[in-house]
């Protein structure tokens, strides 16, 4: 188990590294539990891994665990619960059919409204739920009580869209213009022949003028229909189909055609982006070792061997072990990551440098480890300490490489020669390294390490009489050795 599992079974702990549970779930705690072999070992279902790592012993599973027992007994409440309603619900059905029957007298005796008068204000509650078409008595499996009608049936308008809102809204303000337009032109055309007829040319009035003015008319109501916009609805559901048409080239499904429209209205489109936009394979393209800028996996050899070995060691033990690399069924060229993604990438670069990362793993299993500080957001960085070949321990840290810098009191510089890391060094390296890696979108991580030693101690180790306390974090994890940076990205 580690951060971020949602744990599916009860069990006890045999191996922990800083594990806390949010036991929120059963408990209403929000505070973190904190775990291990010989304190409250037991871990339950249905509980968050927040911080750490570890391996548990399965104890119980399904019903049997304490979300499985939490569920059942939930279950069975409803159930008794639904049991009790159905047995109410039957026991006034009967009430009911009885009544029903008892109040005409006789079963077969046609219903009338008298027969129920005498039988009080509960016959004619019955005869008003129970009374069919044609007076005789129904009845039905339902509850009981009155025939609520269903609403929202077959005459549910589908809602209109935007644009086809705007369009109708514009429609009506064209057909009330075109209108005014139309009785304004009609108006203005009777009133100029009147005027030139019979008060210019003083003729009298003769039944032809009819023809005139129902010509006037006919150019009133011509104008009116050239006003009013009915292509306009079909121009926007043309240009819509078009459209999808275009989108289904693009090999992307519209189903609806107001989808196209709302599309055409977004101004930000937010995506998700691992696994979606990309392949969610975290691949290092970019290393910083040993003052040397490399934009492809360097080569082994071309490493300074300590350092080299170093880096191979720090990335191998310090990843979760449940990261790993796999080769893949389908495709052989291509190698399936298992786990946290950017440990998986970093694990690739190892196998980049011709090494394996197995091997190192082997020879020291998690058993062995000496504390481990695991990743959160708080830390940004991951942390392992491991026992020291010649005696003391062997501190490994990675993390975001702003964090893991400011750490760091030493560095390797050019063919592996140790250098005071200073504050105009750190400066230099993010300003032209860094930040040009980040410019590219690339995921910088940082690996560093500190020895423990129990005898004399080198400028970059610290001396030892006892085993440091491991619970003071900020002592433990500073005054760092760097040891490289890397570029990560999730190509698209």
């Amino acid at each position: 188990i580690k951060y971020g599992d949602l744990l599916p079974a009860d069990g006890i702990l045999i191996q922990s590294n800083d594990l806390k549970v949010d036991e929120s779930s059963l408990t209403g705690e929000s505070d973190h539990v904190k775990k291990g072999e010989s304190f409250d070992p037991m871990v339950l279902s249905g509980t968050h891994v927040m911080e750490g790592s570890g391996k548990m012993l399965v104890t119980a599973v399904g019903v049997n665990s304490q979300a499985g027992i939490i569920f059942t007994l939930l279950g069975a409440a409803v159930d008794e619960q639904e049991q009790e309603i159905k047995k109410k619900r039957k026991e006034a059905k009967k009430m009911r059919k009885k009544k029903s029957l008892t109040g005409g007298g006789d079963e077969e005796a046609p219903v009338t409204g008298n027969s129920h008068v005498s039988a009080g204000p509960v016959g004619v509650a019955a005869a008003e739920n129970h009374a069919g078409v044609d007076g005789a008595p129904r009845i039905d499996g339902g509850g009981g009580g009155e025939k609520v009608p269903h609403e929202g049936g077959g005459d549910h308008k589908k809602e209109k869209s935007v644009l086809q809102a705007k369009l109708t809204k514009l429609a009506i303000q064209i057909g009330y213009a075109g209108s005014t337009i139309a009785v304004l032109t009609v108006v203005i055309l009777v009133t100029q022949f009147c005027i030139r007829t019979f008060v210019i040319e003083n003729k009298p009035w003769k039944n032809l003028y009819i023809s005139e003015f129902v010509r006037h008319l006919i150019i009133g109501v011509t104008v009116l229909v050239v006003a009013v916009p009915e292509g306009l609805p079909l121009a926007v559901t043309l240009s819509l189909a078009y459209s999808v048409k275009k989108m289904m080239k693009d090999n992307n499904l519209v189903r609806h055609l107001d989808a196209c429209e709302t599309m055409g209205n977004a101004t930000a489109i937010c995506s998700d982006k691992t696994g979606t936009l990309t392949t969610n394979r975290m691949t290092v393209v970019q290393s910083y070792i040993c003052e040397v800028l490399s934009k492809t996996t360097p080569k082994f050899s071309s490493i300074p061997s300590n350092v080299a070995n170093l880096i191979i060691h720090g990335i191998s033990i310090n990843s979760a072990y449940t990261s790993r690399i796999m080769p893949s069924v389908d495709n052989p060229d291509v190698h399936m990551q298992v786990g946290n993604k950017t440990e998986c990438a970093l694990l690739g670069f190892v196998l980049g440098l011709g090494k394996s990362y197995q091997t190192i793993r082997d020879d020291l299993p998690e058993e062995m480890f000496t504390r481990v500080y695991t990743f959160n957001s708080v830390r940004k960085s991951m942390s392992t300490v491991v026992p020291r070949q010649g005696g003391g321990y062997r501190l490994f840290t990675k993390g975001a490489s702003e964090i893991i810098l400011k750490k760091c009191a030493f560095i390797y510089g050019r063919d592996g020669n140790l250098e005071k890391f200073t504050r105009e060094m750190q400066e230099r390296l993010v300003r032209n390294v860094i930040e040009p890696m980040a410019c590219d979108g690339l995921r910088t991580i940082s690996i560093a390490y500190r020895d423990f030693v129990p005898g004399k101690a080198e400028i970059n180790q610290v001396h030892i009489d006892a085993e440091p306390n491991w619970d003071d974090e900020e002592y433990i994890c500073n005054n760092l050795t760097g040891l490289c940076v890397v570029g990560i990205e999730d190509p698209v």
